[in-house]
């Protein structure tokens, strides 16, 4: 009696410590699963919940409509610089390449047949090249005093060919020579001197190819109508008469590298091209500020969402002293808000680049192009999430979640049935198929070259008082006459 007088103190202590204990774990379990709760839900019951504004729902929309605008006049920006592209290489093959017809011969700009309108085409091109600010509607010049016009010529060595006696005796190693004419060299006699030299003597049975390369500079007035200030060009022409097949037809190529540069100094006077120009930096600068912000709020979002997570799962050590799966533990984070973090990065790094191109510190428009169009494309996709929240939307969004997977794997296993397609196609058919007849159509077979010039065959019309049996009667004189359906 004495030894449960003297524990039950002790025992009455430890059953009020386990009750303290049991009843803070109810505690933390009560508010994590009131926590849980609350960051599933959507921002409409957020709100409806603690009255909590959904101000990353705002800012996307908002981001949605600068974001747009902003690649909308960056992409009329670029059209006009993709354009000039285009358009002084159209002008260039007219310039350069003699009998060009305007369109190129499928993969090469035009073709030559003989020994004399080889030697025509390559002086056409020097001749051309000296008479450029004569001719030229552009606004063209030659790089600096330094640059000029190179000719190579590619040929293997030296050697023998007699087709007649079916003999060959060659040397397949190659050798280039090359020379080079000085724009203010072109009008002197230096420059007939090496016109009449033995380079231009060709020997076209071991001759690979000519190549001619010379530098152009331009620039682009037309951005000054559109309210931006203008860039300078430099051109890299590069023209090939390609004779490797030695088949009796040289193709010519004409390849023309274009870089944008900075103009050292310029002078434009007048204020509607200033303005023009703040207020579009200035609207550029809002849109980093509320990528800057959305960004914020997203990393925010996730950092707290990872201290929910490690809540949750040290309260199930604690209560159920097991670990939480690695499913349970990727729903704590939202792939939205990471897909928005890596969009914002992008618009913020392709604005500061925007504005330096807009204020002509920077030409880099290909890579400006890739940042924003992708941003924008990452900025219309996580809309997506917040049409999930509508029960007709979100069923579509499920479906289309659901059967993902199954479509990559039917898009693997149609992609090999088209690449096995592909080359057997290209092996088969590939040698023996024209392009030309997608241009111009097939060829005309004698059937409907007899019969394309004859109209309809004139047929002997007979009143007749049974109108509903005149399909059934035959005339005499169309015995003669072939039915062609």
């Amino acid at each position: 009696m004495e030894i449960s007088l003297k524990y039950l103190p002790g025992g009455r202590a430890a059953a009020s410590g386990n009750m303290m204990a049991q009843s803070d774990l109810d505690l933390k379990e009560t508010a994590l699963k009131e926590d849980l709760k609350f960051y599933f839900m959507n921002p409409c019951e957020k709100y409806r919940a603690r009255r909590q504004i959904p101000w990353k729902l705002a800012l996307q929309i908002l981001k949605i409509l600068m974001v747009t605008t902003q690649l909308i006049f960056f992409g009329l920006s670029n059209q006009l610089v993709v354009s000039f592209k285009e358009e002084n290489t159209i002008a260039f093959k007219h310039l350069f390449l003699k009998g060009y017809s305007g369109s190129d011969e499928d993969d090469y700009s035009c073709s030559i047949y003989t020994q004399q309108d080889a030697y025509d085409s390559i002086f056409y091109v020097i001749n051309q090249y000296k008479q450029l600010k004569n001719i030229s509607l552009g606004t063209l010049a030659y790089e600096h005093e330094g640059s000029g016009l190179k000719i190579c010529k590619q040929q293997y060595k030296k050697g023998t060919m007699l087709p007649s006696n079916d003999t060959l005796n060659i040397d397949v190693s190659t050798e280039t020579e090359c020379i080079f004419f000085k724009p203010q060299e072109l009008a002197g006699k230096k420059a007939e001197l090496k016109l009449n030299s033995s380079f231009f003597n060709l020997e076209f049975y071991r001759l690979i190819q000519v190549e001619i390369s010379f530098k152009l500079k331009g620039i682009a007035l037309q951005t000054i109508h559109a309210r931006e200030l203008p860039d300078c060009y430099a051109f890299q022409n590069t023209i090939t008469f390609n004779n490797r097949a030695h088949s009796g037809k040289i193709k010519i190529y004409f390849d023309s590298d274009t870089d944008i540069q900075e103009c050292k100094d310029w002078h434009i006077f007048g204020s509607v091209l200033q303005k023009n120009t703040q207020y579009i930096l200035v609207f550029d600068g809002f849109v980093i500020l509320s990528c800057f912000s959305s960004l914020i709020l997203c990393t925010r979002s996730i950092v707290l969402a990872l201290r929910l997570q490690k809540r949750f799962v040290n309260f199930f050590l604690e209560k159920y002293k097991r670990h939480v799966c690695h499913a349970d533990r990727l729903e704590f984070i939202n792939g939205w808000y990471v897909l928005v973090i890596i969009s914002d990065v992008m618009t913020i790094i392709g604005s500061i680049l925007k504005m330096e191109i807009k204020a002509k510190n920077l030409t880099s428009y290909d890579v400006c192009s890739i940042l924003l169009g992708t941003s924008t494309l990452f900025v219309w996709v996580g809309v997506i999430r917040y049409l999930g929240y509508f029960q007709t939307y979100n069923v579509l969004i499920l479906t289309m979640q659901a059967s993902l997977p199954k479509v990559l794997r039917f898009c693997c296993c149609a992609g090999m049935i088209y690449l096995g397609y592909t080359f057997c196609g290209w092996i088969v058919l590939g040698p023996y198929h024209e392009k030309k007849y997608q241009q111009s159509g097939f060829p005309v077979t004698d059937l409907h070259e007899f019969l394309k010039d004859h109209g309809s065959v004139g047929y002997r019309k007979e009143q007749t008082s049974m109108p509903f049996i005149c399909c059934c009667r035959r005339q005499q004189s169309d015995d003669n006459l072939i039915l062609i359906n």
